[in-house]
């Protein structure tokens, strides 16, 4: 009798554990891949995760992010739709999973590249298929020449994780910002990676500075936007970090900025992921001595 419960226990666990593992794959399965044309062979890509850029070349193919594992067959099919070449470069903007998931299952044999403090980040992940770990590691400014299309990788001090690096396509007058840009949201600030919210708006007055009302700017997550977007991102930054400061400097716990609320100007901004009650979290610690 006891080895039958035991048989029991051992069946519902492997069928719980296996349901979760469908469960987990399937909310992949209605994603679609769709590639939006920027530019003469460069385009951005959006499916599930951070936003995606590719520059499709007949000698090959150059890819910003890999989003999840999951997802290289999609992503791999529409790349091939853009061009018959092979993905021979991948430039990850940071170490997320949704950033770089894919990496091992998409560019094992490509050069993979990202700032320097990216591979001791994802090395330290048990969980990450050190297949996918980046094989050239910045650490200064640096051009990259791919085809005819050059692009410049910019290492940025740290902000949204201690890892971020800006794309830039100079004479497309294009950026892919990674997860330095949640268009039309509240940003996620990973403090456990080396986030910094003070420099996060100071990166953000960088890029503006060095942008015209022409410039595509690629967030990591959102919509393709513009000088304009960016501006109402910082816009919101300054503000809101200005309006928890004030609050606590009035002595307001924060659990009563939390319950306070930082007004209807900013609700549009909240989403799942990084709702108004995080950024207000964030806010106050980033305002701690």
């Amino acid at each position: 009798m006891r080895a039958t419960r035991s048989l029991m226990t051992l069946l519902s666990a492997t069928a719980l554990l296996l349901g979760s593992q469908f469960a987990y794959a399937d909310r992949f399965k209605d994603i679609e891949i769709t590639a939006t044309p920027l530019s003469d062979n460069i385009f951005m890509l959006t499916g599930s995760g951070g936003n995606m850029a590719a520059v499709a070349n007949p000698e090959g193919v150059l890819l910003i992010d890999s989003q999840y594992a999951e997802l290289a067959d999609k992503i791999r099919a529409t790349l091939t739709t853009l061009s018959p070449a092979p993905l021979t470069t991948l430039i990850n903007t940071h170490m997320h999973g949704d950033h770089v998931g894919g990496n091992a299952a998409l560019a094992a044999n490509a050069n993979i590249v990202a700032h320097k403090n990216v591979r001791p980040r994802l090395m330290s992940n048990a969980n990450f298929d050190k297949a996918g770990l980046p094989k050239t590691n910045i650490e200064q400014t640096t051009p990259l020449q791919h085809g005819l299309i050059e692009l410049v990788l910019e290492p940025m001090p740290a902000s949204h994780t201690d890892g971020d690096l800006l794309v830039w396509f100079p004479e497309q007058n294009i950026v892919h910002m990674g997860d330095l840009l949640f268009q039309g949201r509240f940003p996620f600030i990973d403090t456990n990676n080396g986030g910094n919210v003070q420099q996060y708006i100071e990166n953000t007055r960088y890029v503006l500075s060095r942008i015209d009302d022409n410039t595509k700017v690629i967030p990591g997550h959102g919509e393709l936007t513009n000088k304009a977007g960016l501006a109402a991102e910082l816009a919101m930054l300054e503000q809101t970090l200005a309006l928890v400061q004030q609050m606590r400097a009035q002595g307001l716990s924060e659990q009563q900025i939390i319950d306070k609320g930082l007004g209807t100007q900013w609700q549009a901004w909240h989403w799942n992921f990084i709702t108004e009650e995080r950024w207000i979290k964030t806010l106050y610690q980033a305002t701690e001595a």
